[in-house]
């Protein structure tokens, strides 16, 4: 079946691919502007749809670079509620500039994190809002040909090389992986932090890179987790097999974490809908905040599209129209596929406890 619908969404392939073909080369035919400018700008993207890790890399090069440089990252602000230039500042949220500029700006105070669909406009009003600006990292930007960056980094993900990949909609790539030669540094990303050299060599001789590009290889160090409950801070199991976890996360490719947390916790809650949920006592709102997280107690009031509701211990939400349409009763509510459920896995296959929803 795969391999049929393969063979009817080519031919859309090679159209749109032909189309971006077309593009790359009156870029690179200088019948498109291209502009540079006189200070540093990294570039960082992709050639696939998402799930590379482009937002940890562009946060280890701020890390990595922040000392030595006043760092602004620029973004276009996918899923924002504004439009134009728009700057960070204490106030900001995240239906201004978007979950993941919002993130950078959580994490790191000295730097300034704009977001502009036009990223020309956008680095000249950073250096008009920060004349000290000396380093712009561009998020997501590898596509965006309107500004020529003095470093492009594009990243791969290790199980899914852009090699072995076409030009959407048959496969996942934004453009043909002949683009890969507009990069600097090649990151495959989500390797095995035990892989070997020849392992390594591998990689690189499919990759083939040119001789000015330069491979390097990546993985995930995970942090530690952090207790969510009242009950989970005063405990001393938090690091057993026993120990409850609750995922919440924003990543297009969640699986390597996921698996990462079932080796060592066999109850893994997944919060799969932007909803409220009670969990294990403690209640999580998301979405009427403007994406900031709130946390308070069980038996606590909370608000939803201005209508007010007390969290009472109970199963499900009755006085809810979606939720009342499925769930007839707290075991229904178990059994069925309500609107807003939260899906809980164990390695036994069995959902785990919590105590209601909304």
């Amino acid at each position: 079946m795969q391999k049929l619908i393969f063979i009817i969404l080519y031919p859309f392939s090679i159209i749109y691919g032909s189309i971006l073909y077309l593009r790359n080369k009156l870029y690179d035919w200088n019948l498109f502007k291209s502009t540079r400018f006189d200070f540093s700008i990294i570039s960082v993207g992709n050639l696939s749809l998402g799930g590379t890790g482009k937002t940890p890399h562009t946060e280890y090069l701020i890390r990595l670079l922040q000392k030595d440089f006043k760092i602004a990252t620029l973004s276009r602000g996918y899923k924002r509620k504004t439009k134009g230039f728009y700057l960070a500042n204490k106030n900001t949220s995240v239906a201004e500039i978007g979950d993941e500029p919002l993130q950078y700006h959580i994490k790191f105070k000295d730097i300034n994190v704009a977001v502009d669909e036009k990223r020309v406009h956008g680095v000249e009003q950073i250096i008009k809002e920060s004349s000290k600006t000396n380093l712009i990292i561009l998020d997501d930007a590898y596509q965006h040909r309107a500004i020529s960056p003095g470093l492009n980094i594009l990243i791969t993900e290790h199980n899914n090389l852009y090699v072995n990949d076409t030009v959407i909609p048959a496969g996942r790539l934004r453009e043909w992986k002949e683009g890969s030669e507009r990069a600097d540094i090649i990151i495959v990303s989500k390797t095995n932090p035990d892989s070997t050299e020849p392992e390594r060599n591998k990689i690189i001789t499919k990759l083939n890179p040119k001789p000015y590009q330069n491979v390097f290889f990546s993985y995930i160090k995970y942090g530690k987790k952090l207790p969510f409950t009242l009950a989970a801070k005063n405990s001393t199991q938090n690091n057993t097999k026993d120990a409850a976890v609750l995922v919440l996360t924003g990543i297009a490719k969640p699986t390597p974490l996921l698996n990462h947390l079932k080796q060592k916790h066999t109850k893994i809650v997944v919060g799969k809908k932007r909803n409220f949920a009670v969990f294990n006592g403690s209640i999580l709102s998301h979405g009427p905040t403007n994406g900031k997280f709130r946390q308070g107690t069980t038996n606590s009031e909370s608000e939803s599209n201005g209508v007010k509701r007390t969290s009472n211990q109970s199963q499900y939400w009755p006085n809810d129209p979606l939720c009342k349409k499925h769930c007839l009763s707290a075991s229904d509510h178990l059994e069925k596929d309500c609107p807003f459920q939260l899906s809980a896995y164990s390695k036994m296959g069995k959902k785990a406890d919590f105590n209601g929803h909304n």
